[in-house]
């Protein structure tokens, strides 16, 4: 298929209720067709990887074509340059995040990026780096408790940030890290505990809200990485 039969079938996929619907959870349908998730997911399957489609997709800046790029496009071809220029691109924070979660902490520079993007002043790209701690969390079985202790002291210097898609991407990586092991759910309740004095709003929020969760977990609770 080429990219003008897959825009066809996202068209004809496309729910107008959806579109309209799309604003109340704080999405821009501007570029947007009102495709649901799950029948974006549906194509992708169909389509299965394809790098070049996936970069074809992408620059159509359709919003659904956009999320079907992320699932279909190759991480083992994802350059530090491309994962730049597509987060620079964000302008809505489902896009960074089915984005993120789909591809990007799948490549070898999504460490790095997570703490470069941590420190970025534009909202959409700040999120994609405690996004990416997030979902790294979730998503990365392999690394050892050290890739993730190293994110705490960052969460903790950005906690101050009010803007709604970055406290919440802030609360986010805090509760999926601590929400990791063991080793790693002390820890990240000692955090939380430490951003609660800091004087911002923000900070209040995200540790109190975070702390709600962490400390509802038992002691003998099975966590999936062990």
């Amino acid at each position: 298929m080429d990219t003008s039969e897959i825009i066809d079938l996202l068209k004809e996929a496309a729910d107008p209720t959806h579109h309209a619907g799309m604003r109340r959870f704080g999405i821009d349908n501007e570029k947007a067709l009102g495709v649901k998730i799950p029948e974006v997911r549906k194509l992708a399957k169909l389509i299965k990887k394809n790098h070049e489609l996936a970069l074809r997709l992408w620059d159509t800046q359709i919003h659904e074509a956009r999320i079907l790029a992320s699932l279909i496009a190759d991480p083992k071809l994802v350059t530090p340059e491309l994962i730049d220029s597509w987060t620079k691109d964000f302008s809505s924070w489902d896009v960074c995040d089915q984005t993120c979660g789909n591809l990007f902490d799948r490549t070898p520079f999504a460490i790095e990026k997570a703490m470069e993007f941590s420190r970025h002043e534009e909202e959409f790209v700040k999120r994609a780096g405690f996004v990416l701690m997030a979902t790294l969390a979730v998503h990365d079985k392999k690394s050892g408790d050290k890739t993730f202790t190293q994110f705490f002291p960052v969460i903790e210097r950005e906690a101050w940030d009010h803007r709604n898609f970055v406290k919440k991407a802030v609360n986010w990586a805090l509760r999926q890290i601590g929400k990791r092991n063991h080793t790693l759910h002390p820890l990240a309740i000692q955090c939380a505990e430490r951003i609660l004095l800091q004087e911002s709003k923000a900070a209040r929020w995200i540790a109190t809200d975070a702390l709600r969760e962490l400390t509802s977990i038992s002691p003998t609770h099975k966590f999936k990485n062990r």
